[in-house]
Order: C-alpha cells, then sequence, then structure tokens
C-alpha cells in the first residue's frame, strides 16, 4: 500500500463507529483490498463512497493544515483530487 492510501486508511479509521457504517465499509475495502496506488482505489469506488469520501476529505485536510501536519493534508488532498 502506498503512502497516501495510508494516510487515508488512517483517516478513515476515525470514522469505523457504529453510526458510520459507509466509513467502515470504506476502510474494509481499503484495507482489504489489492490497491496499489489511490488511482486503483478510486476507480473501485461507487458514487456514494465517492460521495462519502468528498465530505469528509475536506475537513480532513483542513484540520491537517490546521495542526501544521503538510504531508498528510498533501496526501489526503492527492485522493481528493482524483474524486472531482
Amino acid at each position: 500500500m502506498d503512502k497516501t492510501l495510508g494516510y487515508l486508511r488512517e483517516t478513515l479509521s476515525n470514522y469505523t463507529g457504529e453510526h458510520d457504517s459507509q466509513g467502515r465499509h470504506l476502510y474494509r475495502k481499503l484495507t482489504e483490498g489489492q490497491f496499489h496506488t489511490e488511482e486503483m482505489f478510486v476507480r473501485h469506488l461507487s458514487s456514494e463512497e465517492i460521495e462519502f469520501l468528498n465530505k469528509i476529505l475536506p475537513d480532513e485536510i483542513n484540520y491537517a493544515n490546521e495542526e501544521k501536519d503538510h504531508k498528510r493534508a498533501k496526501e489526503l488532498n492527492e485522493v481528493y483530487e482524483l474524486l472531482l
């Protein structure tokens, strides 16, 4: 798994609670799938999965920037740009 997907996996782990079924689903999909790049992962997303990521990633990117974790922000932004 590449670095970008590692950051995404870590982010999705925050959305695996009992009320976050879409987050749990995406986390499982990412960890159990054989995705070598973020492009491969994004190509296998449904419109609902894309909608979920489009909803959470801007906040996660902003949070990373506020915490001065520019590497995380950059990696998550790479995924976000592929969704658009």
